[in-house]
């Protein structure tokens, strides 16, 4: 590939990745206007975006390799482990701290993501992008209330939304050592899948409804399958092809600031002076990152 072409890649990664953050973003409003429990909200999410991935599937002609050998189909489905863990710890946390810790610590993934790089891949961290992960923290803590939200959640939740950022963070990796094989699509099917299955029998477990009851309740569930993982996770893993993981990850913490937007819009959750600053911050941390 050219350096005009591989130039060109990466811009388009880049606004994909933006875009995807964005649409993952507006999850905690489909998940907190949902009908159903936290679990069967994410069961829905993943088990309702696997049919448009199948049926793209069927009628797009795909020209990556074809898995070969139970080693390719374990990588292939161990993203989805991750996932299914991932959402239902965070779905956790948010019942048992509060809902600005559980974002807040759920967050700290890319931590986790930039360690797991330089463990497993060697992947060099600058001191500027250092700086530009430190201050996308700060803007994340900030965001959430300053260093006072950290308090006031039990500390079960608080770890419980922690392990949710290291299983986040083992999504982002593994995704990105298939992305250098597979198609987006091919990886999209076999992760959801595997979410799917992994997470409905948690479901069945937890919940004791997990059909909604309205119009409204399956719209929600739509939303949040087809705008925030068909779309978000699809964009997310399309940029990974191109994208370092560790800036990937660390890009995504747009998210909140997109949380906070659509709460304050839909919810009529205020944004005070002190989550202006603090998404302010996030986005300076990120152009700083970028920088390294």
């Amino acid at each position: 590939m050219s350096p005009i072409a591989a130039s060109q890649h990466s811009r388009l990664a880049l606004i994909a990745l933006i875009v995807g953050g964005i649409a993952i973003g507006g999850s905690p409003i489909f998940v907190r206007l949902s009908e159903v429990g936290p679990m069967a909200t994410a069961f829905w999410r993943v088990a309702l975006a696997l049919m448009p991935f199948l049926l793209m599937a069927q009628v797009t002609k795909q020209g990556d390799a074809r898995p070969a050998g139970l080693r390719d189909h374990l990588f292939l489905l161990l993203p989805g482990v991750f996932l299914a863990a991932d959402l239902a710890a965070w779905h956790l946390s948010l019942h048992m701290t509060s809902v600005a810790n559980a974002t807040l610590l759920a967050n700290l993934a890319p931590v986790f993501v930039t360690l797991g790089s330089w463990l497993f891949f060697r992947t060099r961290i600058t001191p500027v992008f250092l700086a530009g992960l430190g201050l996308a923290l700060v803007g994340v803590l900030v965001l959430k209330g300053g260093p006072s939200a950290l308090g006031g959640g039990q500390l079960a939740g608080d770890a419980t939304a922690i392990v949710a950022a290291f299983f986040y963070a083992c999504y982002m990796l593994s995704l990105g050592h298939v992305r250098a094989r597979f198609s987006t699509l091919r990886i999209m099917v076999w992760t959801t899948l595997s979410a799917a299955v992994c997470i409905l029998p948690v479901a069945f477990l937890f919940e004791t409804g997990m059909v909604p009851a309205t119009l409204f309740g399956w719209a929600m569930l739509a939303g949040l399958a087809f705008i925030s993982h068909v779309g978000g996770q699809g964009l997310v893993t399309y940029a990974l092809a191109y994208l370092p993981t560790a800036f990937s990850s660390l890009t995504l913490l747009l998210q909140p600031v997109v949380a906070a937007i659509l709460a304050w819009i839909l919810l009529s959750e205020p944004v005070g002076a002190m989550q202006a600053v603090g998404g302010a911050i996030v986005l300076f941390g990120i152009l700083v990152a970028r920088r390294g």
